[in-house]
């Protein structure tokens, strides 16, 4: 694509950065993803961070973490990639999903507490709910909350497109709302190490849990031991676990990347008044930026208002993408998955979902996006096809 929807921003300090490690004694196992570990629980305001092979093995460490096993129920919301519901599925449990919001389009506190009234009533209440971060707008977290003490469930943020946003001017990620917070270094994440993802909470037996989960079930603490240490050499795998580290080279990357959080996510911003600016009075709807919180900006969506417009949603998509721009689409309800489909969800149950589901575009996002090109998307978005208009 000549505009790609999302693309990393490499600096030379990143990539001296990424040498340095590469000419040290330690590619992996070394110091560098402590020091990464220290700058994102820092910038959070969290007391501890694991950092991991993908933000999917972060959510699948979490939700074992927090006893989440076969037989136990995870809840989130269809708007999101597969990862959210999956990492309960790799756990042995059973997936539903709780419609979104229509304005702010993440997992609707409305639609839960019915959802869980529900649920009581039927003696199958959620062990963990995962509210997701959509695009980098934070949840109504304190209400999602305020639920989980009235009916007992846990709460993970994956808040894979999230890092450098704020909820009730305070960082995503200090678990003030939640057990663990998930964070995405995904090439087209706001900050990146490659591959790879990391985990945040405040509850120390939850950290050491994932720690050890991400390395093998493997503990080196006596303290943790059946029975005293052999020797000096003696480890013990004392549970089954997963080969999900993360190597120094990536968290060299990431520290670095950690230095230009703040400019990556302000420029972000602009980009988004810029995107408003152009768009406004055409039929579509633009993002919202909810008063309580202050976005992380992954992505930028926006919906077709198709009654006002002369061409379909997949028209539109397939037009842009013939133009060279990379649009996509965030996201495919998960329940119209194959794999979900065959657990028989109805998508009339989610009907906010499927609305968006029908509207939304995905525009290039990323801090290196020129102004020119902002202007060729939208020019590309209302050009004319044979002799109609689009909008």
């Amino acid at each position: 694509m000549t505009i790609p929807y999302g693309r990393q921003d490499i600096s030379e300090a990143d990539i001296d950065a990424v040498v340095n490690v590469l000419r040290s004694d330690f590619l992996t196992q070394g110091p560098v993803v402590p020091a990464f570990e220290s700058a994102v629980a820092a910038h959070c305001g969290a007391a501890y961070a694991i950092a991991v092979n993908s933000a999917t093995s972060a959510l699948h460490i979490a939700c074992l973490a927090l006893g989440v096993g076969a037989g136990d129920l995870v809840w989130t919301t269809p708007i999101t990639f597969v990862a959210s519901a999956n990492c309960a599925r790799y756990c042995g449990a059973e997936v539903d999903f709780v419609d979104i919001d229509a304005v702010t389009y993440n997992l609707s506190v409305d639609r839960l507490e019915e959802k869980l009234i529900r649920a009581e009533a039927a003696g199958r209440l959620p062990k963990v709910v995962i509210p997701v971060h959509l695009c980098g707008q934070p949840c109504d977290m304190q209400g999602i909350h305020a639920l989980s003490k009235k009916y007992g469930f846990r709460i993970i943020e994956d808040a894979s497109h999230a890092i450098g946003g704020r909820y009730k001017e305070e960082p995503i990620g200090n678990c003030r709302y939640s057990d663990i917070t998930v964070f995405s270094f995904h090439p087209v994440k706001i900050i990146t190490t490659g591959e790879g993802g990391m985990a945040v909470t405040n509850h120390r037996q939850l950290a050491i849990h994932m720690a050890r989960l991400r390395s093998h079930g493997i503990t080196r603490d006596p303290a943790e031991m059946t029975h005293a240490p052999d020797g000096p050499w003696y480890y013990q795998q004392i549970e089954l676990g997963f080969n999900y580290r993360m190597t120094d080279i990536q968290a060299a990357l990431g520290l670095s990347q950690m230095q230009r959080l703040n400019e990556f996510v302000a420029k972000r911003h602009e980009l988004a008044r810029t995107y408003d600016e152009l768009l406004k009075d055409r039929p579509v709807t633009t993002p919202l930026q909810h008063e309580d919180g202050y976005s992380g900006l992954h992505l930028y969506v926006i919906r077709l208002k198709l009654d006002a417009i002369h061409a379909t949603h997949r028209e539109v998509f397939e037009r842009l993408r013939v133009s060279g721009i990379g649009v996509n689409l965030h996201y495919i309800p998960v329940y119209r998955q194959p794999y979900f489909e065959q657990q028989g969800f109805d998508p009339a149950d989610f009907p906010e979902a499927e609305k968006y589901y029908a509207e939304a575009i995905t525009l290039p996002m990323f801090p290196a996006l020129t102004h020119a090109q902002q202007v060729e998307v939208v020019q590309r978005l209302t050009t004319p096809i044979g002799h109609q208009t689009l909008f």
